[in-house]
């Protein structure tokens, strides 16, 4: 799994004029699933995420996690964090998950998030989406498990 994670004030996803996913402050997280993914990569991206120490403490560095600060996450499907652009000008997604297992790993994930107490919105698999946010700080990271 392949994850562009973002510390926001406010992101929002939005599906034909209808807003289908919405957080305050907390972690945009735009997810890519690779054909060779499983539970166990689920698992270790949700603690990894959850956990993550991107949030300033009262000495303003960052020392603390999504749950301590309590904040919210948005996950949005990006196949595309998969494409190869080493050859060529198109990239190349062969290492994406087909799209059943992806939304598969992808609603896993996404479960696997609520479980640790997490509240989450969520974009709509296989749609064309707008996604807004903003950036606080800006701290933006990339995760890949392993």
């Amino acid at each position: 799994m392949k994850a562009v994670v973002q510390r926001v004030s406010s992101a929002a996803v939005v599906v034909s004029g209808e807003t289908v996913g919405q957080i305050g402050a907390g972690l945009m997280v735009l997810l890519g699933v690779g054909h060779q993914d499983d539970a166990a990569a689920v698992r270790w991206m949700a603690d990894k995420l959850v956990g993550l120490r991107v949030f300033e403490d009262d000495d303003g560095k960052m020392n603390r996690s999504l749950q301590d600060v309590g904040g919210q996450m948005l996950v949005v499907s990006q196949f595309t964090l998969l494409g190869d652009c080493k050859k060529g000008r198109r990239p190349s997604f062969i290492d994406a998950a087909p799209p059943e297992l992806a939304e598969r790993l992808y609603d896993d994930f996404v479960a696997a998030v609520r479980e640790r107490g997490v509240t989450v919105g969520t974009g709509r698999f296989r749609t064309h989406m707008e996604v807004t946010l903003t950036n606080d700080g800006p701290v933006t990271l990339i995760v890949d498990s392993p």
